[in-house]
């Protein structure tokens, strides 16, 4: 599918009230076929997610460590993660230190699906996932481990307000990219 055609569906999935705003732009090398140029997104005119470029708006995180100490990142503790770390520990470990304990295991997690889906966007082809967007359910979309995915569906206009509102504590264990599209879909409910 040419480029052309790709833009034009996509931009028709837009939600109404970001329609002019969220624009999908692409460059691309004319006398080097082989080579795909660079595809992003940019809000009102200004660009704020280039695949290949980690200077954009959003912090792209260069290693694990930088997201444990990220101060900004809510990592939310369930009852049951603590039961586990108190059954591990056997019981020996104060309760406030088993949130913590907790909390670190977690984040560890976090840090390495965050870590992965960062070098899986940057390898990634624009296209292809654009594609492959337009082929699947926006459910899988939105549950997907792709940042692109996640971003596509958020400005969908076939996700709805209530969807958009069920979907906040999902949203904080996402790539601060794709919290800021959430928030910015947010904005125009």
């Amino acid at each position: 599918m040419s480029w052309s055609k790709l833009k034009q569906q996509l931009e028709s999935f837009l939600c109404p009230a970001l329609y002019g705003r969220v624009e999908y732009r692409a460059t691309s090398y004319r006398y080097l076929p082989d080579k795909p140029g660079l595809c992003y997104i940019a809000v009102d005119k200004k660009n704020v997610l280039n695949m290949s470029d980690t200077t954009t708006l959003i912090r792209w995180y260069q290693t694990e460590l930088e997201i444990k100490n990220d101060s900004d990142i809510q990592i939310p503790i369930s009852h049951e993660e603590m039961e586990a770390v108190r059954k591990d520990t056997k019981g020996i470990v104060p309760e406030d230190r088993l949130k913590v304990i907790a909390r670190g295991r977690k984040i560890s997690v976090y840090a390495k699906e965050l870590m992965s889906a960062q070098s899986s966007l940057s390898k990634s082809n624009f296209v292809v996932v654009a594609n492959k967007f337009l082929s699947i359910s926006i459910e899988e979309s939105l549950e997907s481990n792709d940042i692109l995915l996640n971003i596509l569906a958020l400005v969908d206009r076939r996700v709805g307000k209530k969807r958009m509102l069920n979907m906040t504590e999902k949203m904080k264990l996402k790539h601060p990219i794709v919290q800021y599209f959430y928030e910015l879909r947010l904005r125009t409910l």
